[in-house]
């Protein structure tokens, strides 16, 4: 992933109702979860959830399908991981991190 997907990525979340969106859209799994049942499960108005529903779709986290009259929107699992991966990739300098609930992290 090259530093210029990260941080919009980073910024995209940075954002309080979009960082509880996509953790509802992380949630709802592959099933997916459409804009009114995310808008009234998280209680933000329709208009804002469209603009930060855009928003997390540039910045690549998450996607976006039509299923008859309605949209599918899906936290894009791959970006996900491929974040996830690029902010732990030089973690414990390249040694497998200890579980920390059960050791103290040697980073």
């Amino acid at each position: 992933m090259e530093e210029q997907s990260v941080l919009k990525a980073l910024t995209a979340l940075s954002q309080s109702h979009r960082l509880r969106i996509f953790r509802a859209l992380v949630i709802a799994g592959q099933a997916g979860s459409t804009p009114g049942r995310i808008a009234d499960d998280l209680h933000i108005p329709p208009a804002t959830l469209s603009f930060h529903l855009k928003e997390l779709a540039n910045a690549g986290l998450v996607t976006q399908e039509r299923n008859g009259r309605n949209l599918i929107y899906r936290a894009d699992f791959e970006q996900m991981n491929a974040l996830l991966a690029y902010l732990t990739e030089n973690c414990c300098q390249g040694e497998p991190c200890l579980d920390v609930a059960h050791t103290s992290c040697r980073c």
